[in-house]
Order: C-alpha cells, then sequence, then structure tokens
C-alpha cells in the first residue's frame, strides 16, 4: 500500500479505538492509539499472511505464515480493529467489544474463536515466553516464517520477561522479532518513577539481542523503515529487539503524553472531541 493509504487506515483504526471504548465505557485506548502505526504497518505491509480471494485465512498452527502476538492484551481494542479492517472478521462486530457475549473480550482470548487470536494474553510477563516458543516450533518444522511480538514498557517491570530475554540468544532464536512500546508511561504514573527501566537497550544488548532503536514510532514511514531493519536483522543467530518510542493517546490531543488515559474511556463530549481530530476514511463501523 501507499503510504497515504497507510494513513488512512491508521486514522479509522485510532477512530475505531475511541468509539470502541466509549461504546462500552471502558477500556485502554491510550496504548492502543500510540500502538495503531505499528500494527497496521505490521498486517497490511510487512506480515506474510495466509491469503485466499484477497482475505485473511486463519489457521490456528499459522504454518507458513508470520505470527502476531499481543503481550501487552489491554491494549486490545487496536489489534481488534486492525483485524477487523485487515479482513479477518466484519468491523460491525467491532460494536460489540467488552460487552456480554463478545468475541472481543477486554483482553485477547481464544475459547469464543475469534480469527486472528492464537493466545489469551494481559497477564503482563508472559507474550516474550509464548513468542519464543512459537518461534522454536517454526525452527523445529523448517518454516522459514516469522514471529513477532508487542510487550509494554511498563511490562519490562516483569520477571519473566528476564528470563526469556536470557533464553532466546541462547537458543539463538533469530526469527523472533519482538517490540517494547516505550511511551514511558503505565496505569499509575510514567515508568521513571513507577520502577525506573533504565536503559532497556543495553540491558538487551547484555543478554544478546540484536537491539535497534526506533524513535519514530508514530511515523508510520519510520517505522517502515525500522521494520525494514528489523527483518534485515533477523536470521543472524540473535532475537531482534526494536524500542519503538511512542506517544500514548497518540492523534487525541487531549490523551496525549498522559497515564490519565491508560485505562479511562471518554464521555459523550470528549468522544467528539477526538473523532473531530480523527478522519473517517474507511467508514465507521
Amino acid at each position: 500500500m501507499e503510504i497515504n493509504q497507510l494513513k488512512d487506515v491508521a486514522s479509522q483504526v485510532r477512530r475505531d479505538i475511541v468509539r470502541m471504548v466509549h461504546g462500552c465505557k471502558s477500556g485502554h485506548p491510550g496504548g492502543s492509539l500510540g500502538c495503531t502505526d505499528l500494527l497496521v504497518a505490521l498486517y497490511f505491509e510487512k506480515m506474510k499472511l495466509a491469503v485466499k480471494d484477497g482475505k485473511p485465512v486463519f489457521n490456528m498452527d499459522g504454518a507458513g505464515e508470520d505470527l502476531f502476538f499481543l503481550s501487552n492484551g489491554h491494549i486490545s481494542p487496536v489489534w481488534y480493529s486492525v483485524l477487523a479492517r485487515r479482513g479477518y472478521f466484519e468491523a460491525s462486530e467491532l460494536a460489540t467489544f467488552r460487552k456480554l457475549d463478545s468475541r472481543l473480550q477486554g483482553h485477547p482470548t481464544t475459547h469464543e474463536g475469534l480469527p486472528g487470536i492464537r493466545i489469551a494474553s494481559g497477564s503482563l510477563g508472559q507474550g516474550l515466553s509464548v513468542a519464543i516458543g512459537a518461534a522454536l516450533s517454526k525452527k523445529l518444522n523448517s518454516d522459514p516464517s516469522k514471529i513477532y511480538v508487542l510487550m509494554g514498557d511498563g511490562e519490562q517491570q516483569e520477571g519473566q520477561v528476564w528470563e526469556a530475554a536470557a533464553f532466546a540468544p541462547h537458543h539463538q532464536v533469530d526469527n523472533l522479532i519482538a517490540f517494547i512500546d516505550f511511551n514511558g508511561q503505565q496505569i499509575d504514573g510514567p515508568t521513571r518513577k513507577v520502577l525506573d527501566n533504565r536503559d532497556l537497550g543495553a540491558k538487551y544488548r547484555a543478554f544478546g539481542w540484536e537491539v535497534i532503536d526506533l524513535p519514530g514510532g508514530n511515523d508510520i514511514q519510520a517505522v517502515l523503515g525500522g521494520l525494514d531493519k528489523a527483518i534485515a536483522a533477523s536470521g543472524q543467530e540473535k532475537p531482534v529487539m526494536v524500542i519503538l518510542h511512542t506517544e500514548m493517546g497518540y492523534g487525541v490531543d487531549y490523551m496525549m503524553g498522559t497515564h490519565k488515559w491508560h485505562g479511562a474511556a471518554p464521555n459523550d463530549e470528549q468522544l467528539a472531541a477526538a473523532l473531530a481530530q480523527l478522519p473517517e476514511t474507511l467508514g465507521d463501523y
């Protein structure tokens, strides 16, 4: 897709996010808005997906295709919107987000059978371990596809992350590309005040990872360039970690740069103000 087309998709996804969270009066818009450009770039441009008649085909085993895992599952609104807009299910289903009997639960789960979802997530610290397992499975099956996983920066405070971080380089899991959404915010405040992660890039390098610092996490052109670097760096006996610098709440001025919109829903007036900043490009659900 052309850059302007990807930007149009991203604008619509951001509209979906604020409408979904407003519709059920709960959810996590801040990180979802911040990670929109990454997920759009992955699903609409860079990931190799199983496709039939122009639409993705979902198989739980994911053989022969790239797989994405969302470790910070609370930002499910962005993932659900991207999956719907990519064609995994009808966009109209987004209206059921967090509602009774919906397949679109607040944190992704698997027993509802939502296409695109392979693991339940939201218990922070576990996604990197799952992604490593999937990557090793690809290797055992001589499948050259790649595994992508997204984590939060607050999530780096979890001990299991660092057990996985030590495991992957030791076993040369070089078909794995991980991302840290580095927005400096978590539910209780700025990460530097809650528990300072300090230099995450230096830590992962010390553990044996190839680290790419990507300062333009909300510039889709920069994200595409960073993905190209990450893909080129893979397959060389090291896992790849991308430090993705984003701004929480990106695209909605009053949500940007504050932890207050980590897990809060806009009211009617705030929704109208958000939608006024986000062009409707693909049609609202």
